[in-house]
């Protein structure tokens, strides 16, 4: 019984997390948040900036001494050579170990290793900034996503209002039918109405639906059942205008935009690259050192002939410089030189390209902001004349002045009003928050 109770308790605690999951409402902040801790693109990115990190620390430890160790062990039998004693024993079988200790440290090779270091560096802060920009788009999509759910609630009431408007009407047709003051075909227009305006209505719950669908797997929730965001009040005065111009705006997202970053320091990046091509023509100076002895048995060394004594009696030190001076290698060190060339105007042009692409972007986000202004400002004029004429529109379908054609027609044109502002002014919105977000101001709607 105690154990049944506390699997009950256990329960019920487990669903009241899931309805307070299910009752949480996301503000665009979180949603942007919440999409960047989770994006897999990111991680990956991450992992990516985490590798070139590794391939830094490399190039520094390029610069420590080597030093590497070998041990072998071996049996001869018949004739056999005594390392010790230098002379070929007949029958005898031979035990020999050998062992050695050495390395190199680099002197000169041309500054191939300073600049591979300096290389990896610039790589390092582009993979940064790259992982900069794949955040800023992952919240581009969040806004957008967020604020056509905004867009798709405002159309969702919209139709659902028009849809009780005709509802109400049919009543009151059906009182003027059954009166007698209007002809039953009358009734069975707007009752056609309704039906169309129902099915327009399930369309938009339906377009809803997708809306938050994609918002949740921006945000890469298991499942949309039970998300929710919250709605802010958003207002659009008609006496705004889109601060500041292409040009300026282009000036500051220049100096600050990741990818804009990036690409310079790739471009910095594949400079050093043609450096330490240039550097294979360079003569390579390597210090070694080593250190060997060995052990053979049987050994016709007078006196101790022990393992420990052997080891210690033939340790060999040696030193010495290496000069390697490169003459002819396939035309290798050219070709290198040709192809990193190669890679630092192609640097260039990715550089100038992205620019463009960022001016580009920019213009088109201004244009379709002032457009957007324009037509929500439109919009409200036609609002207005358009529910004006609806009113007037209905008081005379009322009497039988007008056919429910006239009276759908009226109401359909006030519902096409009505949408197109909601759409201008969450177009005006989003566009400009693009363009705040590339002055650098953080995405928000409040």
């Amino acid at each position: 019984m105690k154990k049944n109770l506390i699997f009950i308790l256990a329960c019920l605690l487990s669903s009241q997390g899931l309805i307070f999951s299910q009752q949480k409402v996301w503000s665009l902040e979180e949603c942007i948040k919440y999409a960047i801790e989770n994006n897999i693109q990111i991680k990956q990115q991450f992992i990516q900036t985490e590798v070139q990190k590794n391939s830094l620390d490399l190039s520094k430890f390029h610069l420590l001494p080597t030093l590497n160790g070998q041990a072998s062990h071996s049996y001869s039998s018949g004739r056999a050579l005594d390392q010790n004693t230098y002379q070929f024993l007949n029958n005898q079988t031979l035990l020999s170990d050998y062992f050695y200790l050495g390395g190199s440290v680099p002197v000169f090779n041309g500054l191939e290793n300073y600049n591979s270091i300096r290389k990896n560096k610039y790589l390092v802060l582009a993979s940064q900034q790259d992982l900069q920009y794949i955040s800023d788009n992952v919240a581009l999509s969040v806004a957008l996503a967020y604020l056509q759910i905004l867009l798709n609630k405002e159309l969702v009431a919209a139709n659902d209002n028009q849809l009780n408007i005709t509802l109400q009407q049919i009543e009151k047709t059906k009182k003027l039918v059954d009166a007698g003051s209007v002809a039953k075909g009358n009734l069975l227009q707007i009752e056609a109405q309704a039906a169309q305006e129902e099915l327009s209505l399930i369309t938009m719950k339906n377009q809803l639906e997708t809306s938050i669908l994609t918002l949740s797997q921006y945000l890469e929730l298991k499942t949309p059942a039970g998300f929710e965001i919250s709605v802010p009040e958003i207002n659009v005065d008609p006496n705004a205008v889109v601060s500041g111009n292409i040009d300026d705006i282009y000036s500051i997202a220049e100096k600050n935009r990741p990818e804009i970053k990036s690409s310079e320091l790739n471009l910095t990046a594949s400079e050093y690259g043609l450096k330490i091509a240039k550097g294979g023509r360079s003569p390579v100076l390597s210090l070694n050192y080593s250190l060997n002895t060995r052990y053979s048995n049987p050994s016709n060394l007078p006196g101790d002939q022990s393992f420990k004594s052997q080891i210690r009696n033939n340790k060999s030190p040696g030193a010495g410089l290496t000069l390697n001076i490169p003459i002819l290698n396939g035309w290798q060190v050219n070709k290198n030189i040709s192809n990193s060339k190669l890679n630092v105007e192609t640097s260039q042009y990715n550089l100038e390209g992205t620019k463009k692409q960022l001016y580009k972007s920019i213009q088109q986000a201004y244009t379709d902001a002032v457009a957007s202004l324009k037509k929500f400002n439109v919009s409200i004029k036609a609002i207005a004349s358009t529910e004006e004429s609806f009113r007037y529109t209905e008081q005379k379908f009322n009497v039988g002045m007008v056919t429910p054609v006239d009276y759908n027609a009226a109401k359909t044109q006030l519902l096409k009003s009505q949408s197109d502002m909601s759409q201008a002014k969450y177009e005006f919105v989003f566009k400009t928050k693009v363009l705040d977000f590339y002055k650098g101001l953080p995405l928000k709607l409040n």
